[in-house]
């Protein structure tokens, strides 16, 4: 599997539930990385287009990305395949990032497997949450929200700018009142992650409930187009939830305005994208109708758009704008 490695790789779950920023926050952790030391990823969407692959490559780390939400399935193979092709690159560090609707009890058992006993040494799960969360049922009475928190052995209040005092308190009522010490806590602002977290151990705890869904192909291959393809759309479901993804070949240049006004103006739980546009490649993510856009380097790539929400969105209407902006 990894025959050159000589010592376990530092190993990191970052997670949290929809929309609080893990990928934003392990963006910064690599930029704060030694220069002399490789990092990988390992990136998990609920989706099937697979947007965060993109952003986390532009910061030079080796990534995989699994599919589908299904990285928590203990028994499925997309996540060996992808750690293994990880392990196989001798990285210094190793971060998992699942998707926000998974639950990290089934992977963490994975990765204290005999399987990867002897090259893995897992450190602390680091759980970002948004404090405004607390105040919602919606997360407060979700059991995967509830057990990514249980699980932390590090938890984070992302977004505390945005928080009111209620929020923050609200936050530090739950750290005083774990039923098991977190090793450390804070507040940040835009995943500010303080990079010694990383080095703190795993404590061992456990949630209430594990795996909650199932899929029907372990292997699901990779969402790519078909030579001569252009354009090409995905659902998924589960957990609640279902989403929607496109991937359009690397030529196929958007509008910037039109998309920005699409994406601010569409009534999604989550949106995430990688776009080319006639002012360059950009990443948008949204959040609440909040949009963010960053510049990326990244050329010649297929452009990617997921939306995520609890009921179906008119779909075809929603494709039928995408393509309508290509057409002008």
């Amino acid at each position: 599997m990894a025959d050159k490695l000589t010592k376990k790789v530092p190993t990191n779950i970052i997670t949290g539930f929809l929309g609080v920023g893990k990928t934003t926050a392990i963006l910064n952790l690599l930029k704060q990385k030694p220069e002399n030391e490789n990092w990988a990823v390992l990136v998990n969407e609920f989706g099937e287009v697979g947007v965060d692959g993109a952003f986390l490559s532009e910061q030079g780390a080796m990534v995989k990305e699994v599919p589908g939400g299904c990285m928590c399935c203990v028994a499925g193979l997309p996540m060996a395949i992808g750690i293994n092709a990880l392990l196989a690159q001798n990285p210094d560090r190793l971060l998992i990032e699942p998707t926000g609707l998974g639950h990290p009890k089934d992977i963490i058992g994975k990765l204290l497997s005999e399987h990867y006993e002897n090259y893995i040494e897992l450190n602390a799960t680091i759980t970002l949450v948004d404090p405004r969360n607390f105040s919602d049922v919606r997360y407060t009475e979700n059991q995967n929200f509830r057990d990514q928190l249980a699980l932390a052995d590090v938890v984070v209040a992302n977004k505390a700018d945005l928080s009111s005092p209620e929020d923050l308190e609200a936050f530090d009522n739950y750290v005083q009142s774990a039923e098991i010490a977190k090793l450390a806590s804070g507040y940040v602002e835009q995943g500010q992650l303080n990079p010694e977290w990383l080095a703190l151990p795993r404590i061992d705890r456990n949630a209430q409930f594990g795996h909650h869904h199932s899929h029907d192909d372990d292997e699901m291959p990779p969402f790519e187009l078909e030579p001569g393809e252009k354009y090409r759309r995905k659902e998924n479901k589960g957990q609640g939830y279902v989403s929607c993804g496109w991937v359009f070949e690397p030529n196929t240049v958007f509008p910037f305005d039109s998309l920005y006004g699409l994406f601010a103006n569409l009534n999604a739980e989550r949106v995430k994208a990688v776009m080319n546009t006639d002012d360059g490649m950009f990443a948008f993510n949204v959040v609440n109708q909040m949009v963010t856009v960053s510049p990326i380097s990244l050329q010649g790539v297929e452009s990617r758009v997921e939306v995520i929400d609890k009921e179906p969105l008119p779909w075809d209407e929603l494709e039928g704008i995408l393509l309508s902006f290509i057409a002008e």
